[in-house]
């Protein structure tokens, strides 16, 4: 029985959703066999069936995964780029990955501290912090999904709370590459940007604790942009070329050579910013401001 049961789980190595009939396949099991099985898994949470009747890990699964530690070349790579991030922006810089629907991360003070541990820095919500909504952006659906099922504490007056305007500032950071924190889960502002690894599937994300996101958007997102895409390239081909070129002003210029930056997509039928929106709850001047910092034309981050 344990061999089935094991066989089963592992049919979503893969990281995809499987029907009861892939998994029978997959598996070598009686459809009956694996249907009874699943059934079982399903009743105690272990496996949770979508509308489509398609089949993926429930939480117990995800929290196990979530608690592994993330991959050495994360690590490596991630140590260089903070160090060149506080170097460049003179503030804290951070790197979180999803860990169940709460954000893992690894800080680097703007101090001579080394760079933290996984294991000892505190999880954070998802939907209260610029890590989490950068990571949940570009995660699937039933990842921002789950988030929303467990509820979304509201922290702080400026925390979101409400589904839709969470799932309309998750499109807004997919148009922009940028997801900012005003005061959501505690006192202080923050940006972040995610890095993709191989295939283009998100893998982490970098955020800088910035004092004010209404004078110091543009600085962090354009360093942060040029260490994501530096650090999601290094992933993808294994190859080091994430180095950050600190300038003597105070207005940083990063630079990458030009064959590592690639041009945002222009977006039409954009609409002015309006008293009613904002960019994550933030208000239309921090939503300008991240258009100015992505490189977008005034108010594409309110196109739909």
């Amino acid at each position: 029985m344990t061999s089935k049961v094991v066989a089963i789980l592992l049919t979503f190595q893969d990281g995809h959703e499987h029907s009861l009939t892939e998994i029978a396949q997959l598996t070598g099991l009686p459809v009956s066999t694996a249907h009874r099985l699943v059934t079982e898994l399903a009743g105690w949470g272990v496996l949770e069936r979508t509308e489509e009747s398609q089949f993926h890990p429930g939480p117990p699964i995800r929290a196990i995964g979530g608690t592994a530690s993330p991959s050495a070349a994360i690590i490596e790579s991630a140590r260089r780029v903070l160090g060149d991030l506080v170097t460049v922006a003179g503030a804290s810089a951070r790197l979180g990955v999803l860990a169940g629907t709460r954000v893992a991360y690894i800080e680097k003070r703007s101090d001579h501290s080394p760079v933290g541990t996984f294991a000892h820095a505190p999880r954070l919500p998802a939907h209260a912090t610029a890590m989490g909504k950068a990571l949940l952006a570009f995660s699937p659906a039933h990842v921002v999904d789950r988030v929303i099922a467990e509820g979304l504490t509201r922290y702080t007056p400026h925390a979101l709370t409400d589904p839709d305007q969470l799932r309309q500032c998750l499109r807004v950071i997919r148009l922009t590459r940028v997801a900012v924190s005003h005061g959501e889960l505690e006192r202080g502002d923050s940006a972040a940007v995610p890095v993709f690894g191989a295939g283009g599937t998100i893998t982490a994300t970098l955020a800088l604790l910035i004092p004010d996101l209404r004078t110091d958007l543009r600085m962090a997102s354009s360093a942060l942009t040029v260490a994501a895409r530096g650090l999601s390239r290094e992933l993808s081909t294994g190859m080091n070329m994430c180095r950050l070129t600190l300038q003597t002003d105070k207005s940083v210029n990063v630079r990458l050579p030009e064959r590592h930056l690639r041009p945002h997509k222009p977006v039409v039928n954009a609409r002015p910013p309006t008293a009613e929106t904002g960019l994550c709850g933030a208000g239309p001047p921090f939503l300008a401001a991240a258009d100015a910092a992505a490189g977008l034309p005034r108010g594409t981050a309110l196109a739909t």
